[in-house]
């Protein structure tokens, strides 16, 4: 795994909290805390923006447009071909 370095300055008190939660963790040193902190919200935020929820009704009512449409009208097709263009997911 290729690394990258990372400095920051803190507040004091943030610090002296986030070695106690550290230890309290049992974990080996504020690096592995902070790296871990950062890599579970990274998830969290990502999981976040990259999906979305919808209810029950919306979405069968939008399974019910697409099984009844006849042909995809030319904003449906350069909707696909701008999120095929931005790899959209």
């Amino acid at each position: 795994m290729a690394t990258a370095r990372f400095d920051m300055k803190l507040d004091l008190e943030i610090k002296e909290k986030a070695e106690k939660a550290s230890a309290l963790l049992g974990l080996r040193s504020l690096k592995e805390y902070v790296v871990r902190l950062m890599e579970e919200d990274a998830n969290k935020v990502i999981a976040e923006h990259e999906s979305i929820t919808v209810q029950d009704n919306v979405f069968d009512r939008f399974m019910a447009a697409c099984e009844n449409a006849k042909q995809p009208s030319q904003t449906l097709r350069d909707a696909v071909a701008f999120t095929r263009e931005q790899d959209i997911k």
